[in-house]
């Protein structure tokens, strides 16, 4: 239900669940490695090529493949769900859903999974995932779809974001949007104590998702409890590295989110 989408409690929540999301498809996506020819043009030979001629990476083909399955039965008639290939969705097999308007119509035209698909590739991937090569290339491209879908929907949230801050805050972002005060409008959104929680709460999220659990609890520290033989200072053995997590939420969730929220709110007068 979208009607009650804008409350900040539910944004709040969604936010929230979405972290889960993210972190889960970290976590299956860190159990192969890094498998470069995965994300190299020509590397695997698929058919599938852009309007240029130029082939796709398995990763571009596979992602695509799963839009047109995934677009035809609806998923991007919701305003919270964006294609990585907007411009090459199916035609729907169920009959379309009229969602209420809560969002200016300038929304419709922000969509900034390109960019979301070069950072995953190139800032993302080689921190989350082991050097070298397993040959688990379809593996690997089904589950980086899954963590591109769950990035792309919680950086393209910041559009309900920016909607609710404006309803807020009318007449103090009415004259910075007035104004075209791209800066002005960044500095009035950001809220340091509020982000700092968030990747706290997702560091913690990390370390806790990401722990081996027996019947007895937690596995103990690599190398032992006594330290005897192994670094004892090492803790738990982690699926996927809570500091990752966390730089992650901070140097691009966060940031491009608040660039989708500047982008909407720069057009919310329109």
């Amino acid at each position: 239900d979208m009607s009650s989408a804008l409350s900040l409690a539910n944004i709040r929540s969604s936010l929230i669940r979405q972290e889960d999301t993210i972190i889960f498809s970290f976590i299956e996506r860190a159990q192969f490695a890094r498998n470069l020819p995965v994300y190299t043009p020509d590397a695997i030979p698929v058919p599938g090529f852009d309007r240029c001629g130029r082939r796709y990476s398995l990763l571009e083909y596979v992602l695509r493949e799963t839009e047109q399955l995934h677009g035809s039965v609806r998923r991007y008639t919701s305003p919270d769900e964006h294609a990585f290939f907007p411009d090459e969705l199916p035609p729907l097999v169920l009959p379309p859903i009229t969602y209420p308007s809560v969002l200016h119509s300038c929304a419709d035209v922000i969509n900034i999974n390109d960019r979301i698909l070069r950072i995953y590739v190139d800032d993302i991937l080689p921190g989350l995932t082991a050097p070298g090569d397993d040959f688990n290339y379809g593996s690997s491209a089904t589950l980086d779809v899954t963590c591109l879908q769950a990035l792309s929907k919680r950086i393209h949230f910041g559009k309900f974001v920016a909607e609710a801050k404006f309803l807020s805050k009318p007449e103090e972002y009415g004259a910075l949007i007035r104004a075209g005060d791209a800066d002005g409008i960044m500095e009035l959104l950001t809220d340091r104590r509020v982000e700092r929680r968030v990747v706290e709460r997702v560091r913690r999220k990390a370390a806790t998702f990401g722990l081996d659990i027996t019947e007895n609890g937690a596995l103990p520290p690599a190398g032992g409890s006594n330290g005897g033989g192994g670094d004892a200072e090492a803790g738990p053995r982690l699926k996927v590295s809570p500091e990752l997590v966390a730089r992650v939420y901070e140097d691009i969730v966060m940031p491009l989110t608040k660039d989708v929220e500047v982008m909407y709110l720069l057009r919310r007068l329109d």
